[in-house]
């Protein structure tokens, strides 16, 4: 069932609508090095191939499991020629630092265009000279509505579906149990009419039978990985919740599924400052700790590592005023642009700078009384606006009342 023409792919309409850019460089047969960074089942290397097809250009496919710098050295050597290939790499953020390298040269010189596929934020997995020559596109999981045209589509084209005569009765589960993926719904439906189509002239599917067949799936489904977003949604907000018991329990089911396990390190990074912050400072250090403690060390022990962790996040006390902090000065700056900053805090390398004014005013705060020195640093139009608010717990209290001797009511820290 894997589309073969562009206008049987389902989804991601922001890419590959009207004036979407992957439609229009199939339209103008013309392509560049890309990373396609989304959820599995939503086309990525369907994409590839379909890229590659409408330039006319070759197709070399390689696994990061795999594939060594060798087999990258012997495709490079390849593909100098007048159409050089198109080179998708699947699971890119599997390839260590030496692999990504050795594909710099060709993916710089256009020996090769480089099509990469990962589920992993490429930021944290691919390394920055790759990714400088590359183009990121997020792909989406698929809506309801797509994947009711995926199935449609197999039940129509799919001579094993016709000659079992299947119809959809029901979709509600067979969509639900899919999570947006849409190898794992034609995989699910392939199940159900296994287990039900026996000799019957005609099957009609149900929510009750796509249930039951689903049950004999569970375990191939944990270790591929597929709930991935609910369980680790489920982790965030049992540690966010302080229950250290619901986080270790899904910790268990994302290592039981075969998670990898820096990217659950990573989530708890996040966590720690988002959710933790200055409520308990040492959080944030001892997440990255871990983090780099699982990567020394592998599996199957890191589990104890990562054990250690969540249940020690989950006990700590909380407190978001960093996150809040800056969304609100983001959504400040959205609104307000690029205004003038105030010319005290002005850097003055140059003497017409130092005539203008830059760095006038300017008092160095370690020369008031307790290193603080009482002056404007917010742009004037904004003067006064408080971004930063601490949390209630003893160390943002105590924060709060240093601010408060330090600024009194010019930020709203004295009320």
């Amino acid at each position: 069932m894997r589309p073969r023409h562009i206008s049987q792919f389902v989804g991601q309409s922001s890419l590959l609508g009207a004036n979407g850019v992957l439609r229009r460089m199939i339209e103008q047969k013309s392509i560049h090095s890309m990373i396609l960074w989304g959820p599995p089942g939503t086309g990525k290397t369907t994409l590839a191939r379909l890229l590659a097809k409408a330039t006319d250009r070759p197709l070399e496919i390689l696994s990061a499991v795999d594939a060594g710098v060798r087999d990258i050295r012997q495709l490079v050597q390849h593909g100098r020629g007048l159409f050089p290939p198109v080179l998708f790499v699947d699971e890119i953020h599997r390839f260590n630092k030496a692999q990504q390298d050795a594909l710099l040269p060709a993916v710089e010189n256009g020996t090769l265009t480089l099509i990469g596929a990962t589920t992993e934020n490429p930021s944290f997995e691919v390394n920055q000279a790759l990714l400088s020559r590359c183009q990121v596109y997020v792909l989406e999981s698929l809506s309801s509505d797509d994947l009711i045209q995926v199935v449609e589509r197999a039940l129509a084209e799919d001579a094993w579906l016709r000659e079992h005569k299947v119809t959809l009765g029901e979709s509600l589960t067979l969509l639900r149990l899919s999570g947006g993926d849409a190898r794992r719904l034609l995989n699910l439906l392939e199940v159900v009419v296994q287990a039900n189509g026996g000799s019957e002239a005609s099957l009609r599917i149900t929510d009750q039978m796509v249930e039951t067949s689903a049950r004999h799936m569970s375990i191939r489904y944990d270790r591929a990985g597929e709930q991935h977003y609910d369980l680790i949604s489920a982790l965030i907000k049992s540690v966010r919740g302080g229950d250290p018991n619901g986080a270790v329990y899904y910790l268990a089911r994302l290592i039981a599924g075969g998670e990898d396990l820096m990217f659950i390190a990573r989530r708890m990074i996040i966590l720690a400052s988002e959710d933790i912050g200055h409520a308990q400072p040492m959080a944030l250090i001892i997440a990255v700790s871990a983090s780099e403690a699982v990567h020394r060390v592998g599996y199957p022990e890191s589990r104890i590592i990562l054990s250690q962790l969540v249940t020690y996040l989950a006990c700590c006390p909380k407190s978001n005023s960093s996150y809040m902090a800056i969304e609100e000065a983001l959504r400040c700056v959205g609104e307000t642009g690029d205004v003038e900053i105030p010319l005290a805090l002005r850097n003055a390398p140059t003497r017409l700078m130092k005539e203008m004014g830059y760095g006038d005013d300017y008092v160095y705060s370690h020369d008031g009384e307790g290193n603080f020195a009482a002056q404007e640093f917010l742009p004037k139009s904004i003067s006064g606006i408080r971004f930063f608010q601490p949390g209630n717990n003893p160390r943002e209290r105590e924060m709060q009342n240093r601010l408060r001797l330090w600024w009194g009511q010019r930020y709203g820290y004295g009320s």
